[in-house]
Protein backbone atom coordinates (compact mmCIF):
# COMPACT_ATOMS: atom_id res chain seq x y z
CA UNK A 1 0.00 0.00 0.00
CA UNK A 2 2.79 2.06 1.01
CA UNK A 3 4.69 1.47 -2.04
CA UNK A 4 1.13 2.27 -4.47
CA UNK A 5 1.07 5.69 -2.76
CA UNK A 6 4.82 6.68 -2.98
CA UNK A 7 4.26 5.75 -6.76
CA UNK A 8 1.20 7.82 -6.88
CA UNK A 9 3.23 11.09 -5.66
CA UNK A 10 6.12 10.79 -8.13
CA UNK A 11 4.06 10.79 -10.49
CA UNK A 12 4.58 14.39 -12.38
CA UNK A 13 0.90 16.05 -12.44
CA UNK A 14 0.12 17.44 -15.70
CA UNK A 15 -0.48 21.39 -15.89
CA UNK A 16 -3.89 22.88 -15.92
CA UNK A 17 -3.93 24.40 -20.07
CA UNK A 18 -5.94 27.13 -18.82
CA UNK A 19 -3.55 28.06 -16.09
CA UNK A 20 -0.63 27.92 -18.37
CA UNK A 21 -2.03 30.21 -20.61
CA UNK A 22 -3.39 33.08 -18.35
CA UNK A 23 0.45 32.67 -17.23
CA UNK A 24 1.37 33.23 -20.60
CA UNK A 25 -0.79 36.41 -21.59
CA UNK A 26 0.44 37.91 -17.70
CA UNK A 27 3.84 37.13 -19.03
CA UNK A 28 3.20 39.42 -21.82
CA UNK A 29 1.82 42.62 -19.79
CA UNK A 30 4.38 45.60 -19.24
CA UNK A 31 4.48 47.42 -15.97
CA UNK A 32 1.22 49.97 -15.29
CA UNK A 33 2.89 52.82 -15.43
CA UNK A 34 3.99 51.66 -19.54
CA UNK A 35 0.04 51.27 -20.16
CA UNK A 36 -0.86 54.63 -18.56
CA UNK A 37 1.79 56.33 -20.66
CA UNK A 38 -0.40 54.71 -23.68
CA UNK A 39 -3.55 55.77 -22.61
CA UNK A 40 -2.42 59.40 -21.97
CA UNK A 41 -1.54 59.76 -26.20
CA UNK A 42 -5.21 58.38 -26.33
CA UNK A 43 -6.65 60.69 -23.98
CA UNK A 44 -4.41 63.83 -25.82
CA UNK A 45 -5.48 62.95 -29.54
CA UNK A 46 -9.59 62.91 -28.43
CA UNK A 47 -8.93 65.76 -26.67
CA UNK A 48 -7.61 67.44 -29.67
CA UNK A 49 -10.12 65.64 -31.75
CA UNK A 50 -13.05 67.29 -29.63
CA UNK A 51 -11.62 71.02 -29.85
CA UNK A 52 -12.95 70.95 -33.13
CA UNK A 53 -16.80 72.50 -33.55
CA UNK A 54 -18.69 69.44 -34.05
CA UNK A 55 -20.47 68.91 -37.70
CA UNK A 56 -24.62 69.39 -37.67
CA UNK A 57 -27.07 68.56 -40.38
CA UNK A 58 -27.31 72.54 -41.50
CA UNK A 59 -23.68 72.54 -42.33
CA UNK A 60 -24.17 69.71 -44.56
CA UNK A 61 -25.90 69.74 -48.28
CA UNK A 62 -27.69 66.57 -48.02
CA UNK A 63 -30.51 65.66 -50.91
CA UNK A 64 -33.39 64.59 -48.72
CA UNK A 65 -34.21 66.77 -45.99
CA UNK A 66 -34.37 65.91 -42.57
CA UNK A 67 -35.77 66.51 -39.37
CA UNK A 68 -33.72 66.79 -35.65
CA UNK A 69 -35.60 67.52 -32.25
CA UNK A 70 -34.44 70.16 -29.48
CA UNK A 71 -34.58 71.28 -26.32
CA UNK A 72 -38.17 73.00 -25.32
CA UNK A 73 -38.94 75.22 -22.29
CA UNK A 74 -41.86 73.57 -20.58
CA UNK A 75 -43.44 77.12 -21.78
CA UNK A 76 -42.64 76.22 -25.41
CA UNK A 77 -44.22 72.60 -25.11
CA UNK A 78 -47.37 73.83 -23.94
CA UNK A 79 -47.46 76.64 -26.54
CA UNK A 80 -46.82 74.25 -29.07
CA UNK A 81 -49.97 72.01 -27.78
CA UNK A 82 -52.08 74.98 -27.47
CA UNK A 83 -51.60 75.54 -31.05
CA UNK A 84 -51.85 72.23 -32.09
CA UNK A 85 -55.41 71.99 -29.96
CA UNK A 86 -56.68 75.20 -31.85
CA UNK A 87 -55.54 73.82 -35.79
CA UNK A 88 -57.64 70.80 -34.55
CA UNK A 89 -60.56 72.85 -33.38
CA UNK A 90 -60.95 75.09 -36.52
CA UNK A 91 -60.39 71.81 -38.16
CA UNK A 92 -63.46 70.34 -36.85
CA UNK A 93 -65.57 73.29 -36.93
CA UNK A 94 -65.06 73.84 -40.99
CA UNK A 95 -66.39 70.25 -41.42
CA UNK A 96 -63.10 68.79 -42.37
CA UNK A 97 -63.24 66.44 -38.80
CA UNK A 98 -59.12 66.17 -37.97
CA UNK A 99 -56.20 64.64 -38.40
CA UNK A 100 -52.11 64.63 -36.45
CA UNK A 101 -50.00 64.92 -39.12
CA UNK A 102 -46.95 62.43 -37.78
CA UNK A 103 -43.30 62.22 -38.92
CA UNK A 104 -42.99 58.66 -40.10
CA UNK A 105 -40.44 56.92 -37.98
CA UNK A 106 -40.85 54.18 -40.63
CA UNK A 107 -37.10 52.11 -41.43
CA UNK A 108 -37.57 53.57 -45.57
CA UNK A 109 -37.69 57.12 -43.64
CA UNK A 110 -33.93 56.99 -42.07
CA UNK A 111 -30.78 57.89 -43.40
CA UNK A 112 -27.11 57.42 -42.36
CA UNK A 113 -24.73 60.11 -42.60
CA UNK A 114 -21.45 59.26 -43.20
CA UNK A 115 -19.68 62.82 -42.26
CA UNK A 116 -22.12 62.76 -39.23
CA UNK A 117 -21.60 59.27 -38.16
CA UNK A 118 -25.20 58.73 -36.80
CA UNK A 119 -28.91 57.73 -38.21
CA UNK A 120 -31.22 60.99 -38.89
CA UNK A 121 -34.95 60.86 -39.64
CA UNK A 122 -36.27 62.34 -43.04
CA UNK A 123 -38.88 64.60 -43.26
CA UNK A 124 -41.81 62.54 -44.42
CA UNK A 125 -44.72 62.79 -42.60
CA UNK A 126 -48.45 60.07 -42.50
CA UNK A 127 -51.47 61.24 -41.74
CA UNK A 128 -53.37 59.66 -38.79
CA UNK A 129 -56.74 60.46 -39.11
CA UNK A 130 -59.92 60.05 -36.68
CA UNK A 131 -62.24 59.06 -38.76
CA UNK A 132 -60.78 56.07 -40.06
CA UNK A 133 -61.28 53.49 -39.06
CA UNK A 134 -57.46 51.51 -38.76
CA UNK A 135 -55.88 54.43 -37.19
CA UNK A 136 -58.99 56.00 -34.99
CA UNK A 137 -57.65 54.14 -32.02
CA UNK A 138 -54.20 55.48 -32.31
CA UNK A 139 -55.47 59.01 -33.40
CA UNK A 140 -57.04 59.03 -29.66
CA UNK A 141 -53.81 57.36 -27.89
CA UNK A 142 -52.30 60.22 -29.58
CA UNK A 143 -54.37 62.80 -28.27
CA UNK A 144 -54.46 61.51 -25.01
CA UNK A 145 -50.65 61.78 -24.45
CA UNK A 146 -50.80 65.36 -25.84
CA UNK A 147 -53.56 65.83 -22.86
CA UNK A 148 -51.08 64.44 -20.51
CA UNK A 149 -48.12 66.26 -21.47
CA UNK A 150 -50.04 69.53 -21.03
CA UNK A 151 -50.46 68.77 -17.39
CA UNK A 152 -47.26 67.81 -16.95
CA UNK A 153 -46.09 71.08 -18.51
CA UNK A 154 -48.84 73.25 -16.63
CA UNK A 155 -47.75 71.56 -13.10
CA UNK A 156 -43.98 71.28 -14.16
CA UNK A 157 -43.58 68.21 -12.65
CA UNK A 158 -41.83 64.75 -14.09
CA UNK A 159 -43.67 61.10 -14.15
CA UNK A 160 -41.79 57.80 -15.98
CA UNK A 161 -43.26 56.16 -19.01
CA UNK A 162 -44.89 53.67 -16.55
CA UNK A 163 -46.54 56.20 -14.99
CA UNK A 164 -48.35 57.63 -18.29
CA UNK A 165 -49.36 54.52 -19.25
CA UNK A 166 -51.26 53.95 -16.01
CA UNK A 167 -53.78 56.55 -16.77
CA UNK A 168 -55.53 54.96 -19.23
CA UNK A 169 -54.91 51.39 -18.91
CA UNK A 170 -57.91 50.33 -21.13
CA UNK A 171 -56.90 52.57 -23.68
CA UNK A 172 -53.14 51.87 -24.34
CA UNK A 173 -53.85 48.35 -23.38
CA UNK A 174 -50.00 47.81 -24.04
CA UNK A 175 -47.04 50.27 -22.63
CA UNK A 176 -44.98 49.66 -25.95
CA UNK A 177 -48.31 51.36 -27.39
CA UNK A 178 -47.64 54.69 -25.02
CA UNK A 179 -44.58 54.23 -25.15
CA UNK A 180 -44.53 54.51 -29.40
CA UNK A 181 -46.95 57.12 -29.60
CA UNK A 182 -44.44 59.08 -27.16
CA UNK A 183 -41.66 59.05 -29.36
CA UNK A 184 -44.29 60.33 -32.35
CA UNK A 185 -45.96 63.47 -29.97
CA UNK A 186 -41.41 64.35 -29.38
CA UNK A 187 -41.25 64.33 -33.15
CA UNK A 188 -44.78 66.27 -33.47
CA UNK A 189 -43.78 69.10 -31.35
CA UNK A 190 -40.31 69.30 -32.57
CA UNK A 191 -39.02 68.32 -29.34
CA UNK A 192 -36.38 66.02 -27.05
CA UNK A 193 -38.55 63.55 -25.31
CA UNK A 194 -37.30 64.54 -22.04
CA UNK A 195 -38.83 68.29 -22.54
CA UNK A 196 -41.76 66.08 -22.07
CA UNK A 197 -40.99 65.49 -18.76
CA UNK A 198 -41.34 62.09 -18.66
CA UNK A 199 -38.95 59.73 -17.64
CA UNK A 200 -37.59 55.92 -17.96
CA UNK A 201 -36.98 54.24 -14.78
CA UNK A 202 -33.26 53.99 -13.53
CA UNK A 203 -31.34 51.69 -15.24
CA UNK A 204 -27.98 53.00 -16.22
CA UNK A 205 -25.20 52.69 -13.58
CA UNK A 206 -21.67 54.38 -12.96
CA UNK A 207 -18.67 53.90 -11.13
CA UNK A 208 -14.95 55.47 -10.89
CA UNK A 209 -13.23 58.43 -11.22
CA UNK A 210 -16.05 60.55 -11.72
CA UNK A 211 -17.20 63.38 -9.49
CA UNK A 212 -20.71 65.28 -10.31
CA UNK A 213 -24.22 67.18 -9.04
CA UNK A 214 -27.19 65.22 -9.10
CA UNK A 215 -29.63 67.85 -8.19
CA UNK A 216 -27.50 70.09 -6.37
CA UNK A 217 -26.00 66.81 -4.08
CA UNK A 218 -22.43 65.82 -4.62
CA UNK A 219 -21.90 62.12 -5.91
CA UNK A 220 -17.99 60.96 -5.77
CA UNK A 221 -18.52 56.98 -7.90
CA UNK A 222 -15.42 56.00 -6.12
CA UNK A 223 -17.51 55.80 -3.13
CA UNK A 224 -20.56 53.94 -4.31
CA UNK A 225 -19.04 50.29 -3.42
CA UNK A 226 -19.24 47.77 -6.06
CA UNK A 227 -22.96 48.36 -6.76
CA UNK A 228 -21.89 52.02 -8.50
CA UNK A 229 -24.60 55.08 -8.65
CA UNK A 230 -27.25 54.83 -10.31
CA UNK A 231 -27.31 57.16 -13.73
CA UNK A 232 -30.59 59.60 -12.93
CA UNK A 233 -33.03 59.40 -15.61
CA UNK A 234 -33.99 63.36 -15.55
CA UNK A 235 -30.70 64.69 -17.74
CA UNK A 236 -31.47 68.25 -15.99
CA UNK A 237 -30.55 67.11 -12.82
CA UNK A 238 -26.47 66.08 -13.67
CA UNK A 239 -23.89 68.95 -14.15
CA UNK A 240 -20.61 69.92 -12.51
CA UNK A 241 -18.47 67.10 -13.91
CA UNK A 242 -15.40 66.21 -12.95
CA UNK A 243 -12.80 63.24 -13.26
CA UNK A 244 -8.97 62.68 -13.34
CA UNK A 245 -9.67 59.49 -15.39
CA UNK A 246 -8.33 58.19 -18.34
CA UNK A 247 -11.00 56.90 -20.77
CA UNK A 248 -14.39 55.69 -20.26
CA UNK A 249 -14.98 52.00 -20.62
CA UNK A 250 -18.30 51.34 -21.28
CA UNK A 251 -19.70 47.75 -20.40
CA UNK A 252 -22.23 45.70 -22.10
CA UNK A 253 -23.25 43.57 -19.44
CA UNK A 254 -23.70 43.68 -15.59
CA UNK A 255 -21.71 40.86 -14.53
CA UNK A 256 -18.92 42.39 -16.32
CA UNK A 257 -19.62 46.02 -14.82
CA UNK A 258 -19.76 44.21 -11.28
CA UNK A 259 -16.47 42.27 -12.13
CA UNK A 260 -14.82 45.48 -12.35
CA UNK A 261 -16.22 47.32 -10.10
CA UNK A 262 -15.45 45.03 -7.19
CA UNK A 263 -12.28 44.77 -8.27
CA UNK A 264 -11.15 48.51 -8.12
CA UNK A 265 -10.08 48.16 -11.98
CA UNK A 266 -10.90 52.37 -12.04
CA UNK A 267 -7.79 52.41 -9.72
CA UNK A 268 -5.20 50.67 -11.32
CA UNK A 269 -6.38 52.14 -14.35
CA UNK A 270 -7.83 55.48 -14.06
CA UNK A 271 -11.20 55.39 -15.88
CA UNK A 272 -14.69 55.47 -15.10
CA UNK A 273 -17.43 52.41 -15.73
CA UNK A 274 -20.58 52.69 -16.98
CA UNK A 275 -22.97 50.10 -18.13
CA UNK A 276 -26.80 50.32 -18.76
CA UNK A 277 -27.22 46.18 -18.31
CA UNK A 278 -27.85 45.30 -21.63
CA UNK A 279 -30.29 47.63 -24.23
CA UNK A 280 -29.06 51.40 -24.01
CA UNK A 281 -31.72 52.90 -22.62
CA UNK A 282 -31.80 56.97 -22.74
CA UNK A 283 -30.68 58.41 -19.44
CA UNK A 284 -27.73 56.18 -20.82
CA UNK A 285 -27.19 57.15 -23.53
CA UNK A 286 -27.68 61.09 -22.67
CA UNK A 287 -25.09 60.39 -19.43
CA UNK A 288 -22.41 59.05 -21.83
CA UNK A 289 -22.77 61.62 -24.31
CA UNK A 290 -22.63 64.20 -21.46
CA UNK A 291 -19.56 62.55 -20.28
CA UNK A 292 -17.75 62.37 -23.72
CA UNK A 293 -18.66 66.14 -24.43
CA UNK A 294 -17.67 67.46 -21.16
CA UNK A 295 -14.59 65.51 -19.99
CA UNK A 296 -13.19 64.99 -23.54
CA UNK A 297 -12.46 61.84 -22.78
CA UNK A 298 -12.19 58.54 -25.20
CA UNK A 299 -14.53 55.93 -24.79
CA UNK A 300 -13.81 52.14 -24.90
CA UNK A 301 -16.36 49.92 -25.50
CA UNK A 302 -16.34 45.79 -23.62
CA UNK A 303 -19.10 43.71 -25.32
CA UNK A 304 -20.66 40.33 -26.48
CA UNK A 305 -18.90 39.05 -29.33
CA UNK A 306 -22.26 38.35 -30.99
CA UNK A 307 -24.38 40.32 -33.81
CA UNK A 308 -26.42 42.17 -30.72
CA UNK A 309 -22.98 43.07 -28.73
CA UNK A 310 -21.93 45.19 -31.77
CA UNK A 311 -25.76 46.32 -32.70
CA UNK A 312 -25.65 47.72 -29.00
CA UNK A 313 -22.62 49.22 -29.51
CA UNK A 314 -23.62 50.80 -32.63
CA UNK A 315 -26.80 52.33 -30.85
CA UNK A 316 -24.85 54.57 -28.51
CA UNK A 317 -22.20 55.34 -31.46
CA UNK A 318 -24.94 56.17 -34.40
CA UNK A 319 -28.27 56.07 -32.93
CA UNK A 320 -30.81 53.59 -33.05
CA UNK A 321 -34.02 53.91 -36.17
CA UNK A 322 -36.46 53.88 -33.28
CA UNK A 323 -35.06 57.49 -32.03
CA UNK A 324 -33.33 59.08 -34.98
CA UNK A 325 -35.06 62.11 -34.93
CA UNK A 326 -33.21 63.11 -31.29
CA UNK A 327 -29.78 61.71 -32.46
CA UNK A 328 -28.20 64.59 -31.95
CA UNK A 329 -28.23 64.45 -28.53
CA UNK A 330 -28.29 60.42 -27.79
CA UNK A 331 -25.26 59.42 -29.76
CA UNK A 332 -21.80 59.55 -28.72
CA UNK A 333 -19.33 59.84 -31.58
CA UNK A 334 -15.93 57.89 -32.28
CA UNK A 335 -16.53 54.81 -29.74
CA UNK A 336 -13.73 52.37 -29.67
CA UNK A 337 -14.67 48.49 -30.08
CA UNK A 338 -12.19 47.14 -27.55
CA UNK A 339 -13.46 43.90 -26.99
CA UNK A 340 -14.63 41.17 -26.68
CA UNK A 341 -14.06 40.45 -31.00
CA UNK A 342 -14.49 37.36 -33.33
CA UNK A 343 -11.11 37.59 -33.61
CA UNK A 344 -10.07 37.34 -29.69
CA UNK A 345 -11.46 34.22 -29.52
CA UNK A 346 -8.28 32.13 -31.19
CA UNK A 347 -6.24 34.85 -30.44
CA UNK A 348 -6.82 34.59 -26.60
CA UNK A 349 -7.49 30.82 -27.02
CA UNK A 350 -11.19 31.16 -25.19
CA UNK A 351 -11.59 27.27 -24.99
CA UNK A 352 -14.10 25.63 -27.58
CA UNK A 353 -16.38 24.95 -24.44
CA UNK A 354 -16.89 28.60 -23.81
CA UNK A 355 -17.62 29.32 -27.34
CA UNK A 356 -21.21 28.93 -28.08
CA UNK A 357 -22.75 27.94 -32.11
CA UNK A 358 -24.66 30.67 -33.54
CA UNK A 359 -28.39 30.13 -33.97
CA UNK A 360 -29.62 30.90 -37.77
CA UNK A 361 -31.13 34.28 -36.21
CA UNK A 362 -27.91 35.18 -35.27
CA UNK A 363 -26.07 34.40 -38.15
CA UNK A 364 -29.18 36.50 -40.07
CA UNK A 365 -28.76 39.56 -37.80
CA UNK A 366 -24.82 39.67 -38.52
CA UNK A 367 -25.23 39.10 -42.46
CA UNK A 368 -28.01 42.37 -41.92
CA UNK A 369 -25.44 44.32 -40.38
CA UNK A 370 -22.79 43.93 -42.45
CA UNK A 371 -25.30 45.87 -44.68
CA UNK A 372 -25.39 48.61 -42.52
CA UNK A 373 -23.86 51.57 -43.83
CA UNK A 374 -22.57 52.49 -40.09
CA UNK A 375 -20.70 49.01 -40.48
CA UNK A 376 -19.48 49.03 -43.95
CA UNK A 377 -17.42 52.54 -43.47
CA UNK A 378 -15.61 50.57 -40.57
CA UNK A 379 -13.39 48.19 -42.49
CA UNK A 380 -12.52 47.12 -39.07
CA UNK A 381 -15.80 45.82 -38.05
CA UNK A 382 -16.96 44.49 -41.45
CA UNK A 383 -13.45 42.34 -41.03
CA UNK A 384 -14.92 41.33 -37.52
CA UNK A 385 -18.35 41.00 -38.04
CA UNK A 386 -17.38 38.46 -41.60
CA UNK A 387 -15.16 36.37 -38.87
CA UNK A 388 -18.36 35.76 -36.81
CA UNK A 389 -20.64 35.27 -39.71
CA UNK A 390 -17.73 32.60 -41.12
CA UNK A 391 -16.89 30.88 -38.29
CA UNK A 392 -20.75 30.98 -36.85
CA UNK A 393 -19.10 31.53 -33.20
CA UNK A 394 -20.02 33.73 -30.72
CA UNK A 395 -18.89 34.38 -26.91
CA UNK A 396 -20.08 36.18 -23.95
CA UNK A 397 -17.74 38.17 -22.08
CA UNK A 398 -17.67 35.51 -19.08
CA UNK A 399 -15.99 32.91 -21.35
CA UNK A 400 -13.04 34.59 -20.32
CA UNK A 401 -13.70 33.39 -16.41
CA UNK A 402 -12.61 30.00 -17.62
CA UNK A 403 -8.69 31.16 -17.23
CA UNK A 404 -10.06 32.88 -13.63
CA UNK A 405 -12.44 35.09 -12.56
CA UNK A 406 -10.15 37.83 -12.39
CA UNK A 407 -8.63 37.52 -15.67
CA UNK A 408 -11.38 40.18 -17.13
CA UNK A 409 -9.69 42.87 -15.00
CA UNK A 410 -6.15 41.59 -14.89
CA UNK A 411 -5.02 39.99 -17.93
CA UNK A 412 -7.24 40.63 -21.07
CA UNK A 413 -8.61 43.92 -20.26
CA UNK A 414 -4.52 45.64 -19.33
CA UNK A 415 -3.23 43.54 -22.41
CA UNK A 416 -5.89 45.66 -24.71
CA UNK A 417 -4.89 48.91 -23.26
CA UNK A 418 -1.39 48.29 -23.49
CA UNK A 419 -1.21 46.94 -26.77
CA UNK A 420 -4.04 49.59 -28.07
CA UNK A 421 -6.24 47.13 -29.91
CA UNK A 422 -9.43 48.89 -30.67
CA UNK A 423 -11.62 49.95 -33.37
Amino acid sequence: MADSTSTKSRKRRQPDPDSTTELLFKNLLKPDSVILQTLQSLVISTASASSSKPLTLSDLSLSSSCREVTDLSLTSVQSEIEALTISIVQSILSGKGFSFNVPSRAATNQLYVPELDRIVLKDKNTLRPFANISSVRKCTITARILSLIHQLSLKGIHVTKRDLFYTDVKLFQDQTQSDAVLDDVSCMLGCTRSSLNVIAAEKGVVVGRLIFSDNGDMIDCTKMGMGGKAIPPNIDRVGDMQSDALFILLVEKDAAYMRLAEDRFYNRFPCIIVTAKGQPDVATRLFLRKMKTELKLPVLALVDSDPYGLKILSVYGCGSKNMSYDSANLTTPDIKWLGIRPSDLDKYKIPEQCRLPMTEQDIKTGKDLLEEDFVKKNPGWVEELSLMVKTKQKAEIQALSSFGFQYLSEVYLPLKLQQQDWL
